[in-house]
């Protein structure tokens, strides 16, 4: 099934759940608070990571994001993932399983699935001893 550039698939299904709530109990239900108001990763986001010999891949669903609105930063250990739609707002910190060369990376955004991909750094420094 090829994913599309719709913000939630499953918006409509969450308002008639509401809607319908409220009937039952006569007044405001939301689902966010029922859920415990949390939003973002965790909730409603996948992310994995995906490592070979020569590369670190951190792949994220962030749907109903603008490719703008993503904000990326790396220390060569944690991958912060920040981000905001006008329903939700994303903040991930991902552990990365090895050192990476964060000058390396590249990012690409296409229909709702963030891809970044680092460059595998040095565990350690060569130290000569003289």
């Amino acid at each position: 099934m090829r994913r599309d550039d719709r913000d939630d698939p499953f918006d409509d299904l969450f308002r008639e759940i509401e809607r319908v709530m409220n009937e039952m109990m006569g007044g405001e239900f939301d689902m966010e608070v029922e859920r415990g108001g949390q939003t973002g990763f965790g909730t409603e986001t996948h992310v994995d990571v995906h490592e070979d010999d020569e590369h670190v891949r951190v792949i994220a669903d962030l749907p109903g994001v603008e490719k703008d609105d993503i904000d990326l930063k790396c220390d060569g250990e944690i991958l912060t993932i920040s981000a905001a739609s006008d329903h939700r707002e994303y903040d991930e910190r991902v552990r990365l399983p090895t050192q990476v060369d964060e000058n390396s990376a590249t990012a690409t955004y296409n229909n709702g699935i963030l891809e970044v991909t680092f460059e595998r750094g040095d565990d350690s420094a060569d130290i000569d001893v003289q």
